[in-house]
């Protein structure tokens, strides 16, 4: 049973919304949001309505059926009615309940992808790999477009660290699963004697930022610039070619080396210090909403354990929905891994949907 109040202020949202456009007063800025939020209540509103009118409407019909001065066929006529009537009530809820469940602003944005090498050593980093190869093939799969920006190697030809972006659609609602400790379990390469290690990797999933949704002031910036250094001191270019930008409000500090380009390399440290900053602040807002916390997939935190992938067992398994997929070949090949992403995603909507009884 959704509020009758929650119901009403789609109706009254959508009036208001009519009226304010209709006047010709709406600032050029917002129009475009404006039309788009009205066009979307009036996909529902006409529900929202019919949803408000049940309990009159069938109190009429009820009382049709129940009036034994009626003839048989307006008896049955009213009977039929009824049962449309409630069939479609039911269908009313099921889609006001979707359209009520509170939204991620986010959800549209592309996304910044972190992989950091946790415990375990170089066992670590080529987890590290294995997972930037794994997102590489669900990225194909979508037709999704990825750019790496950062890649810091490790001598086991793993990786310490790789930062890319994701760009298309549905980026960041699918990819914000992902954030947290991703554990594997098998026998690394250099064990003798068959023992299986346990090693991990931290993933980190921010919305891309625009310039709209963070400011980022030149005056809050300390920018250092120095020479470039490969794996093990080696020279990358004689020039103070990489960057280092500070956003001293903060405290957030992105170095990026990877081009020739001082240019480039500021460029690149600037995308990924506004999804930082920005995302710091979303997580400093949700925290505050404690309802909207329990209406997620876990936390979000990036230092929560997620998901582990045993592969002497050939297993996947989420633990935020206690899901076990025996499908780990498969699963690092991007072939199933819509199948828990759909997992998470009905949960988290159900989650929500209890939440607006609440």
């Amino acid at each position: 049973m959704i509020p009758i109040e929650k119901v009403k202020e789609i109706i009254i949202k959508h009036d208001d919304l009519e009226k304010e456009l209709s006047s010709g007063n709406v600032d050029p800025k917002l129009f475009a949001k404006k039309s788009k939020e009205y066009s979307n209540l009036g996909r529902i509103v006409t529900k929202a309505k019919e949803y408000i009118n049940f309990d009159n409407e069938k109190k009429d019909l009820t009382n049709m059926v129940q009036d034994k001065s009626n003839d048989q066929e307006m008896i049955d006529l009213a009977q039929k009615d009824l049962n449309e009537l409630i069939e479609k009530k039911e269908k009313n809820e099921s889609d006001l309940k979707l359209f009520l469940l509170p939204k991620d602003d986010d959800d549209d944005k592309n996304a910044i992808v972190e992989i950091r090498a946790g415990t375990g050593g170089l066992e670590a980093s080529l987890f590290c790999a294995d997972l930037f190869k794994m997102y590489e093939k669900v990225c194909s799969k979508k037709k999704w477009q990825l750019e790496i920006i950062n890649i810091s190697k490790s001598e086991a030809g793993g990786f310490k660290e790789v930062i890319f972006s994701v760009s298309g659609n549905d980026i960041y609602s699918y990819l914000k699963y992902e954030s947290g400790v991703h554990r594997v379990q098998r026998i690394p390469e250099t064990e003798t004697q068959g023992r299986v290690h346990t090693s991990a990797a931290t993933v980190a999933v921010l919305p891309e930022a625009e310039d709209v949704d963070v400011e980022i002031k030149e005056s809050d910036l300390r920018i250092d610039v120095f020479r470039a250094g490969g794996p093990g001191g080696q020279s990358v270019n004689t020039t103070d070619s990489a960057v280092r930008i500070t956003h001293i409000p903060s405290g957030v500090v992105v170095s990026q080396q990877d081009e020739k380009s001082q240019h480039k390399n500021k460029a690149k440290a600037l995308k990924i210090l506004r999804s930082r900053v920005y995302e710091a602040e979303k997580r400093k807002k949700d925290q505050e909403r404690s309802s909207n916390r329990r209406s997620q997939i876990g936390t979000g935190d990036r230092s929560e354990r997620i998901r582990t992938y045993n592969f002497p067992q050939g297993r996947v398994t989420d633990h935020r929905i206690n899901l076990t997929l025996h499908k780990l070949e498969e699963f690092l090949s991007g072939e199933i891994h819509d199948e828990m992403n759909q997992e998470l995603r009905l949960k988290e909507q159900n989650l929500k949907l209890e939440s607006l009884n609440t």
